[in-house]
């Protein structure tokens, strides 16, 4: 094994390397990446099938002068390697370590923050078009995968691109292994023609032949036009990007940097756009990855003989609550549907999609037509469930408010990850759900204390006659009984779980048991407090938040979601609306600004969302008031 890596202190040393020495970097990259991400966890199969192609990117480019975006950036770990950050790679996704995504604020080599799909094109043609408006002479690349190409923004990247033929490259990286094995020897035999110079007017001169032959009458011009594209069709791969006017070379051998370079620079020397098709393996190099590369696609800390994760979680899930509840629903209710945007094993569908074939939808990384699409649906009488992680609903806004609630249509809309995430960051936390759907009208929205309840909503949202949500956070630790069964909950209802008489803490969802836990604490240190588990964001329980206002003159809310906008500001605005006075509220959640990444016990501690920190926060409020009566 050579030790070239730790001789690599930016990309400018790439230069210096053979491309002998470059395979032999790879190899030592590899392993390196393998031993790290097995004890930090993190995104592995993505990064181990771009080791090539990002060296050959950085050794023909000069980032931080030319700019490289990389589309979710969840493959950006060798790029991180090579752009000097080898020494902290060890503190990959930890708490104050490096990001798992591209980070300006880290790196001037991360040329855009990224961290959801589909949007490198449209920030590399921004960049693109700045250096023109500038007067400078640099080079953009784009990089994306085949499946950040099936959202819509990629292609409205792509059409604008063709229109403005903007000098820049995209670098789709293709690692459907179907499309190797089906198409690379003969793509990679077009792909050596269109890279021979002699060759690269082949397009032109058959268009020059064709219009040479002389044209009688309107029916022998139809016919030659149709031929013309037919055998432009025939000789020219790619002619989807073509016909938009980008240049389309490939498919490349993704694992050989002797070819990716000479394609790189080909596409570097042409000028205008040009999207060079890269063909990879996802886990290249590691066998387990290769086979399962869904499975270590994202994964936390594992055993490299075995694969093996190393912390297995001991209880369920809300993922897994909700993976066994909505198949055993849909087996007496056939009109339920459900519908997920490439996170079929991530939202727990893969099992509902294995029962129900017909009735599981996957739109591929297209929320905007997931929620449409459901809407359709639910127009015709059926009853769609769909669930997407609530980072990435954010992406289909305005399709709720439009195609769902405007109509009352009864689509459940299941937000898995809830809240804060953990160690994929800002770009992932589910931070602001709460906030951007109460204000909706016809809009229901819930949260659980724990699996029974959720299953309990689970049902409710089946028999709601119109759009419910449901938010429920990654974390594990929850038990549900063999038998399921189902209660119906009365909208807008909450439930008293503890008895006090000095200060009521109103939490939903995530944050009722840390408040459980943290009255406990209080009582200890003789505060009494009533916990009350809200249930739903909207509609509020009106009815039991005035029936505290006799005995509380101090009310916390609790939610882990944005304050501005969330639960705590719902509360206040009722109380406020109905002309309460005499009442000292606070409004605990993520404060106004992005969380960092890290482990979720850290970022909860660090939000003051811990049983700690409420405990922290209701002696704060206990104390005799200053002038202002109320605190949000």
């Amino acid at each position: 094994m050579s030790d070239y890596l730790q001789s690599i202190h930016g990309p400018a040393d790439l230069k210096r390397f053979s491309n002998s020495e470059l395979v032999e970097l790879a190899a030592e990259i590899r392993q390196f990446l393998l031993k790290t991400v097995a004890h930090t966890g993190g995104h592995l199969a993505p990064n181990l099938g771009v080791v090539e192609l990002t060296l050959a990117l950085h050794a023909i480019f000069d980032s931080p002068r030319d700019k490289i975006v990389w589309d979710v950036g969840h493959q950006s770990y060798v790029h991180k390697i090579l752009t000097g950050r080898y020494d902290q790679f060890q503190t990959l996704r930890q708490f104050g370590g490096l990001s798992g995504f591209p980070k300006p604020e880290e790196s001037e080599h991360d040329a855009f923050a990224t961290g959801h799909s589909s949007t490198s094109i449209s920030a590399a043609l921004g960049i693109a078009k700045a250096r023109d408006l500038a007067g400078e002479n640099h080079k953009v690349v784009a990089v994306i995968g085949d499946g950040s190409l099936t959202g819509g923004m990629a292609f409205e990247g792509l059409n604008q691109l063709g229109h403005l033929q903007t000098d820049m490259i995209v670098v789709l990286n293709d690692n459907e292994m179907s499309i190797a094995k089906n198409v690379g020897a003969l793509s990679r035999y077009l792909n050596r023609l269109r890279m021979n110079p002699k060759l690269r007017r082949l397009k032109s001169d058959i268009q020059e032949l064709i219009r040479k032959i002389p044209r009688v009458g309107k029916v022998t011009v139809e016919y030659l036009s149709k031929l013309e594209d037919s055998l432009t069709y025939l000789v020219i791969p790619g002619m989807f990007f073509e016909e938009l006017g980008i240049t389309y070379l490939g498919p490349v051998n993704g694992h050989d940097i002797a070819e990716l370079k000479v394609s790189l620079r080909d596409a570097a020397n042409r000028g205008g756009p040009v999207l060079i098709h890269v063909l990879t393996v996802k886990g290249k190099g590691y066998e387990l990855a290769e086979r399962n590369p869904q499975r270590f696609h994202g994964t936390g800390p594992f055993e490299l003989a075995n694969g093996r994760k190393t912390e297995e979680p001991s209880a369920l899930s809300y993922t897994e609550v909700f993976s066994r509840c909505i198949v055993d629903l849909a087996k007496s209710e056939p009109k339920i549907i459900a519908v997920t945007a490439a996170m079929a094993d991530g939202t727990g569908l893969l099992n509902f999609s294995k029962h129900f074939p017909k009735r599981f939808f996957d739109v591929g990384i297209a929320e905007e037509h997931a929620v449409t699409f459901a809407a359709g649906l639910a127009k015709q009488g059926f009853h769609p469930v769909v669930a997407i992680y609530s980072t990435f609903l954010q992406r289909a806004y305005d399709q709720i408010i439009h195609d769902v609630c405007l109509q009352n249509l009864p689509v459940v809309f299941m937000l898995d990850r809830a809240g804060l995430v953990g160690a994929d960051g800002p770009t992932h936390h589910g931070v602001f759900d709460l906030s951007f759907l109460r204000h909706i009208p016809n809009m229901t929205v819930m949260a659980p204390k724990d699996a029974a309840e959720f299953q309990d909503m689970l049902y409710t949202a089946l028999h709601t006659n119109g759009p419910v949500a449901i938010r429920y956070p990654r974390r594990a630790g929850l038990t549900l009984e063999d038998a399921l069964a189902y209660v119906p909950l009365p909208l807008g209802t909450a439930e008293i779980l503890l008895e006090g008489k000095d200060i009521a803490i109103v939490a939903i969802g995530s944050m009722v048991s840390p408040a459980l836990e943290a009255a406990k604490l209080l009582k200890k240190s003789g505060i009494d407090c009533t916990v009350v588990n809200a249930r739903f964001v909207k509609p509020l329980d009106q009815a039991l938040l005035l029936s505290l206002l006799p005995n509380h003159s101090k009310i916390i809310t609790v939610e882990e979601n944005a304050v501005a906008g969330g639960f705590g500001s719902a509360v206040a605005e009722f109380l406020t609306g109905q002309g309460v006075t005499g009442v000292r509220l606070k409004a605990l959640g993520i404060p106004d600004q992005f969380i960092a990444h890290g482990s979720t016990e850290i970022l909860l501690a660090q939000c003051g969302l811990d049983a700690e920190g409420i405990c922290r926060a209701v002696r704060e409020l206990n104390l005799p008031a200053i002038g202002i009566r109320a605190s949000l």
